[in-house]
């Protein structure tokens, strides 16, 4: 087994390595760059660049060079300093941007991932053990509405239904009064309350299909003979329910935690925008479209290698939950 893992771990540089390459070729493929768009936005205001000018900026930024050479360049100072570049649309390094956007992006994407895991693993188990029940075709009802409904039209919806009910939208993450002040209980709880909404809505998608993988998962193994043998021996329901059925449908829920890690951990950028959210999904989708490179290209390397490290936490996870896996790993 930890031979297999370090196995795993040593598999990832080659393929972050590759994954670096094609994010950073992709960011260059829209014509133009960052001195392009931002002389559009001095044009717009009023102010005109020369061709003298743009040139200039361009050198100074080191865009005039080919794609590959800024490429390498930035490689370079990510093994030597650590440095992942500056972020010319904030005018300060890449990590200083993100630092400053990736605490309050940490807390929303793992409330809404706790959210959508204990609300969706009891509530499938439920739809399995009372199937075809009132509280089953209820719970189905909402799975398939959750499903259907777009992020950003249930963001609207429940930002109405808080203002007409509570007088507050709760637009962002702090009331105004809190923003910028230093953190306090009062803070901490004016977060948990703007909280709400943002979880629910981001969470509500991948709890809705959630439910539906684990009850269908259940139903298959709620009459296995395993299952059934555990009954004619007298074992209480609850404790045939957690250690059968339960852990071996639990393995198609773990095997995609790499992927709803990333899902997850965007924040749903269109929700985000919304909602008014301080996290990273807004700020990567400001930083295509005004081209900065560096920051685009840093917060998408680091996505590319949360998939990779979700999907070996996956492997991992479902190694302890199924015996078959981990004697399979053992001969690896």
């Amino acid at each position: 087994m930890l031979q297999y893992i370090l196995r795993r771990i040593i598999m990832v540089i080659p393929v972050v390595f590759v994954i670096s390459v094609i994010v950073f070729y992709i960011i260059q493929l829209p014509p133009g760059d960052y001195v392009s768009s931002y002389a559009a936005k001095m044009s717009a205001a009023g102010e005109v660049m020369t061709q003298a000018d743009i040139a200039e900026m361009r050198a100074a930024l080191k865009l005039d060079q080919h794609w590959f050479i800024q490429y390498l360049d930035w490689m370079k100072n990510i093994f030597t300093d650590f440095n992942f570049g500056y972020s010319f649309s904030y005018n300060k390094p890449v990590l200083s941007v993100i630092s400053q956007f990736m605490a309050l992006t940490l807390i929303v994407s793992l409330a809404t991932m706790v959210f959508t895991y204990a609300v969706a693993i009891p509530i499938g188990i439920y739809c399995a053990v009372k199937q075809y029940s009132i509280g089953d075709y209820i719970f189905s009802a909402f799975g398939f509405l959750g499903m259907a409904t777009p992020h950003f039209l249930m963001a609207i919806i429940l930002m109405y239904l808080s203002y007409v009910y509570f007088g507050d939208p709760l637009l962002g993450l702090f009331s105004s009064e809190y923003a910028s002040a230093a953190w306090s209980m009062g803070k901490i709880l004016d977060l948990l309350k703007h909280m709400i909404i943002p979880v629910i809505v981001i969470g509500l998608a991948n709890t809705a299909e959630l439910i539906r993988v684990m009850r269908g998962q259940m139903l298959d193994e709620l009459n296995k003979p395993n299952v059934v043998t555990a009954r004619s021996k007298g074992l209480s329901e609850t404790k045939i329910l957690l250690k059968y059925p339960t852990r071996a449908a639990l393995n198609p829920i773990v095997s995609t935690l790499g992927w709803s890690l990333t899902s997850i951990f965007t924040g749903s950028t269109i929700t985000a925008i919304v909602l008014n959210l301080p996290i990273q999904g807004p700020v990567m989708y400001n930083a295509l479209l005004a081209q900065d490179m560096y920051l685009a290209g840093t917060w998408l390397l680091f996505m590319a290698v949360l998939t990779v490290v979700g999907t070996l936490i996956s492997d991992i996870l479902l190694a302890w939950l199924d015996p078959k896996i981990r004697t399979a790993f053992r001969g690896v």
